[in-house]
């Protein structure tokens, strides 16, 4: 299996939280990669967030983290950023910005850090899973961990 040290792992180890790392065998051919992954580690969609990179007023990259069972409102992620509109970024721009390969998106270790923004639900869980900066790795952390290493925005983001 490839190396676990990534540079999101690395990112999650400098900013001193308590982690864990979870693999499991990504399935290129699956129609969401965050359903796969939950179903793979026994854990609830909800609980498993996937990682989003969006582009705000045709500018600015940000990565909105929302339940892997959820549609991302870009409404209410432009509101919560204070932008006017918001987009989801060509997959090449986005792999281009953060270093990582679509399916493998984290928010941690990102080459050039864009802003996170956190779907609420993760508020009342002990535990959410991110993707560790690899197809088939995760980590699994408290959202309190997430929101401080990395400054997220807490806020609701899912489509009705």
């Amino acid at each position: 299996m490839a190396s676990k040290q990534t540079p999101a792992v690395r990112a999650a180890e400098a900013a001193g939280i308590r982690f864990r790392l979870v693999e499991y065998d990504y399935e290129p051919d699956a129609e969401s990669v965050g359903l796969q992954a939950a179903a793979a580690m026994g854990i609830p969609p909800g609980q498993v967030f996937k990682t989003l990179v969006c582009l705000l007023d045709g500018a600015e990259l940000v990565c909105a983290a929302i339940p892997s069972d959820a549609r991302l409102s870009l409404k209410a992620l432009a509101a919560a950023a204070g932008a006017k509109r918001a987009e989801m970024a060509d997959p090449a721009k986005a792999e281009r910005s953060t270093g990582f390969v679509v399916g493998g998106i984290s928010p941690f270790g990102q080459k050039r850090r864009l802003r996170c923004f956190l779907d609420a639900s993760a508020a009342g869980q002990d535990e959410i899973v991110v993707n560790g900066g690899r197809r088939g790795l995760q980590i699994a952390l408290a959202p309190a961990d997430l929101v401080a290493a990395l400054a997220a925005v807490v806020c609701p983001l899912q489509a009705e």
